[in-house]
């Protein structure tokens, strides 16, 4: 991984930045429609939205003035909660890919595991893949119970499956199992929603390498093939996050950060979330 526009292939040929721009609880209008088109002058080429954040229109704003060819970006997004629970996730989609104001999109993802509906949901993004409205589809915030479940009856396996990942929830055993289904594994809330960025081990790590913590943690995803996309509405820190293609962290370094994880949500759990 040599730079922002590197990428992983998935198991479908589609690829897909290791790296990009989250952009939950970014505010619809100029905060998203800067922080994205930042991002994509900086060189990102990845967006991950949300029916849930709101700024799917902004989003899509930013693209068509980036001045980017369409081709060029990968645009997740994903069908939220209560659209599963309605069944209506087809009208889902299509509300969401008119705010975008796009074709298709490149990942569309099952935002949460909803009891006695996700599979019914996997069948409607089979669909949707199957007519070629996306590029690729996957799941988010699913555990390993879970994605059996979904896998027992899948046409199509899931693509992605994008969780809550950090130092402090490290998530192996998951991440081992999705390796073997080969799902590419992707990390919300890569930096802990910023709870990270002063852990003693990190900041000692990153003054030995003259980088930032946040920078530290970022490496470690790419080192550890996790697809991440640190959230930030700032220009500078986005440009910032980026810069972490002229280091490399050692093996001893890799595991120093490994031994921090304590099983440690800052989300909800995806057995016991109830919303």
């Amino acid at each position: 991984m040599k730079s922002l526009q590197d990428t992983t292939t998935l198991h479908n040929g589609v690829k897909m930045p290791w790296f990009g721009l989250g952009v939950y609880k970014v505010q619809e209008g100029e905060e998203a429609l800067k922080s994205v088109k930042a991002a994509i002058k900086a060189g990102y080429r990845a967006i991950d939205t949300a029916a849930l954040y709101e700024n799917e229109e902004s989003v899509g704003q930013a693209i068509k003035e980036s001045g980017v060819p369409r081709e060029e970006l990968f645009i997740t997004t994903k069908v939220w909660n209560s659209d599963q629970r309605n069944d209506s996730v087809m009208e889902a989609f299509e509300t969401s890919l008119k705010k975008l104001g796009l074709e298709y999109v490149d990942l569309y993802l099952v935002h949460w595991p909803v009891k006695e509906k996700y599979k019914q949901t996997w069948k409607v993004l089979e669909q949707l893949y199957k007519e070629g409205r996306v590029r690729a589809i996957g799941v988010s915030n699913f555990n390993i119970r879970q994605l059996e479940d979904l896998l027992a009856d899948a046409e199509i396996k899931p693509m992605v499956n994008q969780v809550e990942l950090h130092p402090l929830l490290s998530q192996p055993e998951l991440r081992k199992y999705c390796k073997n289904q080969e799902i590419q594994i992707e990390a919300w809330a890569p930096l802990g929603q910023g709870r990270l960025l002063k852990h003693p081990v990190l900041t000692e790590l990153a003054v030995r390498h003259n980088k930032s913590t946040a920078q530290v943690i970022l490496r470690w995803d790419l080192q550890n093939e996790i697809v991440t996309i640190p959230k930030s509405v700032k220009e500078h820190r986005i440009i910032e996050n980026a810069d972490i293609f002229d280091f490399e962290l050692s093996a001893s370094d890799i595991e120093k950060i490994n031994a921090l994880n304590e099983n440690k949500r800052f989300g909800a759990d995806p057995e016991t979330f109830n919303f």
